[in-house]
């Protein structure tokens, strides 16, 4: 008997948690953090106590308690007794935290199974992030087709195009028949090539079961669903088009974003001036000999800018090991004040406080290249606004989404005609079972046969 039991994802965006079971076997297919985790429960500075996490999670039923899953350390307190693991392996599919967070938990026992460039990527966030730390883990990489065995259960990951390199969808073989698993993707990206060859194995593979990420599954498409290309064609207009320095808010991990306005630095005769930990993370990029990408240590028309910490004289000793690798390639607040027009300069919603000091000519521009625009619902977008207004800035709003839009998704589970989908990573599952037959409602922490 084949079973599925969905411990995150279902309802909610993000927070993916799916434990297949097969005989002996036992493995989950993520497990990640949702983006609204705990909202209920815990605020700002009111969080899980770190000397007690697990028992305070589960408290509230935010993690699953499952015998022979969690470190021995972590359980303390809990009232779930530590046993020697009972599950076999996690297929991480990608590495943004809403499908690996949670792994910290998990007992260093059980192999994780992640893409080499994910890898990379944990690894770069822990040295980067002072409050991050994955734990100790049976790390095992592999790249697109591969074939990963456990025990009687096979599973062949196989990449997909999302907003992060290294993301990958899988077909589990079971007894039961092929369970194919969308991770995160999208099919207008620059490489959306790989998202149609994951389509074809899928279909090929007569799967019994799609778990099918939804993430744009809307009534009312509500999101600009831009290209890269057009997001490269609207900001080349833009950083061509104005002799005033050009300000960029991208996600750190959004590889092709950053290629995207290196590019457009290069074609408008601009450096593109990048953050400390922008360029440490491109710099073990560039270790992956799948990825083109310019290494931030040697080309000349990539900056770092340093702010001023500790000392405020930009000593070696101000700033973290990592950090200092980049320092000849250093700018400061003065060195942008004097030569704005020169530079394409990425900058984050917590340095906005570097304003200040370079003092951005009136007309500026801000290009905001990530997620959702201003929402009056959401207090760092008013404070963000509040910031543009004072500054002067003009604002630009132009995103490529991660992930399908509702007319790609619609398309996608066409051509795969699994025999049942389950929709997860969604806000809208009802609209699956409106569109398709063979949608099954999934219940949080409830488990569907398969065979």
């Amino acid at each position: 008997m084949v079973k599925l039991t969905f411990y995150g994802g279902v309802g909610e965006i993000g927070g993916n948690k799916i434990l297949v079971e097969d005989r002996e076997e036992k493995i989950f297919l993520d497990f990640g953090q949702s983006f609204t985790f705990g909202a209920g429960y815990f605020v700002d500075y009111l969080q899980p106590r770190s000397v007690s996490v697990l028992k305070d999670l589960f408290e509230f039923d935010l993690l699953p308690r499952v015998r022979g899953l969690y470190a021995e350390e972590k359980l303390e307190g809990t009232g779930l007794e530590y046993t020697e693991p009972e599950i076999d392996a996690v297929l991480l599919s990608h590495a943004h935290f809403d499908h690996c967070q949670h792994i910290a938990y998990i007992d260093p026992q059980i192999p994780v199974f992640l893409g080499e460039g994910t890898k990379i990527f944990l690894e770069c966030m822990e040295m980067t992030s002072h409050n991050c730390d994955y734990g100790e883990h049976d790390y095992r990489t592999f790249r697109s087709g591969n074939r990963i065995r456990i025990g009687d259960m096979e599973a062949e990951p196989v990449h997909v195009d999302h907003s992060i390199p290294g993301a990958y969808g899988y077909l589990v073989e079971t007894s039961g028949g092929v369970i194919a698993y969308t991770g995160d993707l999208r099919a207008h990206g620059p490489r959306k090539d790989m998202t149609e060859e994951f389509v074809e194995r899928a279909a090929s593979a007569e799967p019994v079961a799609l778990i099918c990420e939804g993430t744009r599954m809307e009534e009312v498409e509500r999101r600009q669903n831009y290209s890269e290309a057009q997001v490269r064609e609207m900001g080349e207009e833009i950083v061509g088009g104005t002799d005033r320095i050009v300000f960029v808010m991208r996600y750190s991990r959004d590889v092709d974003r950053f290629r995207t306005f290196y590019e457009i630095a290069q074609s408008t005769g601009r450096e593109i001036v990048l953050t400390p930990r922008n360029a440490y993370l491109l710099g073990r990029r560039i270790e992956d000999e799948h990825l083109d990408l310019p290494d931030p240590r040697t080309d000349d028309s990539i900056r770092v800018y340093y702010r001023k910490k500790k000392t405020g004289t930009y000593d070696d000793s101000d700033y973290y090991t990592w950090e200092r690798e980049y320092m000849d390639r250093m700018v400061t607040c003065e060195d942008v004040r004097r030569r704005q027009k020169d530079y394409l300069m990425e900058i984050d919603f917590y340095q906005l406080t570097e304003l200040i000091d370079i003092k951005p000519e009136r007309g500026a521009h801000l290009i905001r290249s990530m997620s959702e625009p201003f929402s009056d619902e959401d207090v760092s977008e008013e404070v963000l606004k509040n910031w543009v207004d004072h500054f002067g800035l003009e604002f630009h709003q132009m995103h490529a989404s991660g992930h399908l839009g509702r007319g790609e998704l619609e398309r996608l589970v066409d051509a795969i005609g699994a025999k049942k989908i389950f929709p997860v990573h969604t806000e809208n599952p009802q609209l699956f079972m409106k569109r398709w037959k063979s949608a099954e409602r999934v219940g949080s922490k409830a488990s569907c046969k398969l065979s």
